[in-house]
């Protein structure tokens, strides 16, 4: 198949081009480099530019027949988007509405979109499933499940898709030729190595009042590879001619995090320091995963579940990262 993959050069984006590329598909990557890096495009063909401009969306798909689309490109920043929701509606909502338009131009049969668990809210309940209520507390969850939406009402057009909902993406392609690379950085994983580097005085816990075993937001880890693969998978659905729909992409088991921070300390073999900060705006308590759907119809299940296997990834995937950048700290 021939694939274009919006945000290509991004966190899971790349990765998912890298398993594209191993299953023999032939990839485009179309990016315009705000959050992803030109490095990370393990492809040969790679389009500078952005949803919102039509030419270059048109260049994305003037160098061949495109069989399918995944769609990663997004401000997956939630604070950013609690600060400037228009923004945030523009580059998620606006953007992706020009190119689902440039796809049904191109009649493209197959599109498999990154959503995320922020579509839920505050969940009704643990583990969360597919049919779960719907309320998303930022306007990036909002954008999310609105995007959501509209590929569900498209589907009569002759688009099959498929929704993937990310729990926690963390870790790092094993083989270290990928990994996170975002400035600055926003989760917590990255986060608590880099204070483990010694790049950060200490770690930011935001809230300790919650209801959980230690106080703190308990978080469905998934490692990226697993995440690439799933999108594999959905594609091969799609092209297999099965229903699409929406899927929860976790673990099923959730950590808190001072369990992640306890994590890092262990495979680092360094102090983390830690000071509590207050609660930020729009973080749910728990979010933990019911990975059954997507086990069941896209034969789906995580191959690297271990915390400290995918803590491992992302520490050497930063060291590595590091010396590659000519930094020798660490």
């Amino acid at each position: 198949m021939r694939v274009l993959v919006t945000g290509g050069a991004g966190y899971v984006g790349s990765h998912t081009v890298k398993a594209l590329l191993e299953r023999g598909d032939e990839v485009v990557v179309f990016d315009n480099l705000s959050q992803g890096r030109r490095e990370l495009v393990l492809c040969e063909e790679f389009v500078l530019g952005d949803l919102l401009d039509p030419e270059a969306l048109r260049r994305a798909f003037a160098g061949g027949p495109i069989d399918a689309v995944l769609h990663f490109a997004a401000d997956t920043n939630i604070a950013r988007s609690l600060a400037d929701p228009v923004e945030c509606y523009r580059q998620n909502v606006v953007g992706s509405l020009c190119l689902l338009e440039e796809a049904i131009r191109h009649c493209i049969r197959y599109f498999v979109f990154s959503s995320s668990a922020s579509v839920y809210g505050d969940p009704a309940r643990l583990p969360i499933r597919e049919e779960d209520p719907k309320n998303p507390k930022t306007p990036y969850g909002r954008s999310k499940w609105f995007f959501e939406q509209v590929l569900e009402e498209k589907a009569a057009r002759g688009i099959a898709s498929v929704s993937l909902r990310y729990f926690a993406a963390a870790g790092a392609d094993p083989g270290l030729e990928l990994g996170e690379w975002h400035d600055p950085e926003t989760h917590l994983i990255p986060l608590v190595l880099e204070a483990a580097l010694g790049r950060k005085d200490h770690v930011a816990v935001y809230g300790s009042d919650y209801v959980t075993r230690d106080g703190t937001c308990i978080r469905d880890f998934v490692h990226v590879s697993d995440l690439a693969d799933a999108h594999v998978a959905a594609l091969e659905r799609l092209r297999q001619g099965l229903p699409g729909g929406a899927y929860n992409l976790g673990t099923g088991v959730g950590y808190t995090v001072k369990e992640v921070v306890e994590a890092c300390r262990r495979v680092t073999g360094r102090p983390i320091p830690v000071v509590e900060a207050p609660r930020r705006p729009g973080d749910p308590a728990a979010l933990v995963a019911d990975i059954g759907k997507a086990q069941a119809d896209l034969g789906w299940r995580p191959r690297h579940p271990d915390l400290e296997f995918i803590v491992t990834t992302a520490w050497e995937w930063l060291r590595t990262r590091d010396r590659r950048a000519g930094n020798s700290r660490g």
